[in-house]
Parts: C-alpha cells; sequence; structure tokens
C-alpha cells in the first residue's frame, strides 16, 4: 500500500561484509523502471562504479567447475555476473537445492528438466547455486547458464573462462530467447569474452567483433557444447 502510495522507491541493498552498495529504483510515478546503481563506500562516502560487470566476476588463476558468466540485465544496465554451482553427494534421504540470489523454485525446475532432456540426473545430490557479489536476479533469462553451472560442476568440467551463457529454458527442453540479446553480446564482447552460447533466435545478424556465437534450440545441445568447450 504505501509503494503504490508514494511517488517513487528505491532500495539501498549490500552485504555488511562487503564496501559494495546497490541502489534499485522498483518505481517512479510513471510505473515501474527496474533501474539499478552500483556504488563503493569510501572514506568520502558513495562514489559510483563505473564499470559494474566487474564485481560480480570472480578472478580465478584458471577456469574452475561449476562457473558460468551470465549476461543479464538490471533495468536497462546489461551486467556480467558469475553463477557458481556446487553440487555433492547428498548425505541425507533428501537432497538439498540452494540458492541465493536465485529463484530457488527455478531450480528445481531446472534439474527436472536437465534430467527428462539431457540426461543429467541430479536425485543423489545436494545442489547449491549462488550469484557472485550478493546481486539478485529474477529474469528466466538466467536458466542456461545455471544449468551450465550446474552440469559443469556434476562433470568436474570446467568451462573456459572467456566463455558466457544467457537464455530462458522451457519444460520441453527448448531455450528461448532473452530480450535485448544484442546489448547483452556487446557489453560481453567490451569486456574481452570471446564466446557466448545463446539462444539461436538471438544471433544477430551481423557479427560482433571479437565474439563467437553458439546458438542453441534445446538444452541437450548446450550440454553438449560444454563437453567439447
Amino acid at each position: 500500500m504505501l509503494e503504490h502510495i508514494v511517488d517513487r522507491v528505491l532500495y539501498f541493498e549490500g552485504d555488511a561484509h562487503s564496501s559494495f552498495r546497490l541502489v534499485r529504483a522498483v518505481k517512479n510515478r510513471y510505473g515501474a523502471i527496474n533501474e539499478l546503481g552500483v556504488f563503493a563506500m569510501t572514506e568520502r562516502g558513495l562514489r559510483g562504479v563505473a564499470n559494474p560487470s566487474r564485481l560480480f566476476l570472480s578472478t580465478h588463476e584458471k577456469p574452475v567447475p561449476g562457473s558460468c558468466v551470465l549476461a543479464t540485465l538490471e533495468g536497462t544496465r546489461p551486467l556480467l555476473v558469475e553463477i557458481q554451482a556446487l553440487v555433492d553427494d547428498a548425505h541425507a534421504p533428501n537432497p538439498r537445492r540452494l540458492s541465493v540470489g536465485l529463484e530457488q523454485n527455478r531450480l528445481a525446475m531446472l534439474l527436472a528438466v536437465l534430467h527428462r532432456h539431457a540426461g543429467i540426473a541430479t536425485w543423489e545430490q545436494d545442489v547449491f547455486v549462488n550469484a557472485v557479489g550478493g546481486v539478485r536476479i529474477g529474469e528466466p533469462a538466467a536458466d542456461l547458464a545455471v544449468s551450465l553451472a550446474v552440469v559443469s560442476s556434476l562433470t568436474d568440467r570446467a568451462m573456459a573462462a572467456n566463455v558466457l551463457a544467457f537464455g530462458e529454458i522451457g519444460l520441453a527442453g527448448e531455450v528461448r530467447p532473452a530480450p535485448r540479446g544484442q546489448d547483452r553480446l556487446r557489453e560481453a564482447a567490451k569486456l574481452g569474452f570471446e564466446k557466448a552460447i545463446v539462444p539461436k533466435a538471438n544471433l544477430p545478424k551481423a557479427k560482433i567483433a571479437g565474439l563467437e556465437l553458439l546458438g542453441v534450440e534445446r538444452i541437450d545441445q548446450a550440454v553438449q557444447l560444454l563437453r567439447n568447450l
């Protein structure tokens, strides 16, 4: 009721153990906007972060299993966020499914789709998924990156550090296009990524310099690409 009455709603978010803070604009008097500002806490107060994508990417000395970079959107801003997954043998009758920064019910759905349409079974494993940097991701375009991170951890096969992914996954195993795909890809190319696994419908007509695009129509095709990278 309060959000409906006021002209503007802002959320100030962040981890108490981190120097970075997120200012999320949810609405103004004209409607929903869902914009995000990223700031650093300094001795002189809050300072804007010019390239927030680098905050949400871990710096590994070499590629590690269970990691996949996602090109997501926060309002009108494309962001690259590392999705991490840990798949381990369950030590209880009911395996755990836990996600931080991502919708937990959607994780359960993706695990079922992986089993049914890609032959990847996790019913005897605990599955943990985390979005690096404390960012919250609500869009379904994260599905493909989450799924590939889970498969990478389960098979103990690391993805190359210069690869990213995005795309929504349906219950029939299809990979659906994400909105503003070219903006996501341009952000990836700007940060030096060389390959992108994307929905086939998001492949641009013109090539993006320095970026090889791998289009997929189904989740099993994406899993096969992961095995060949």
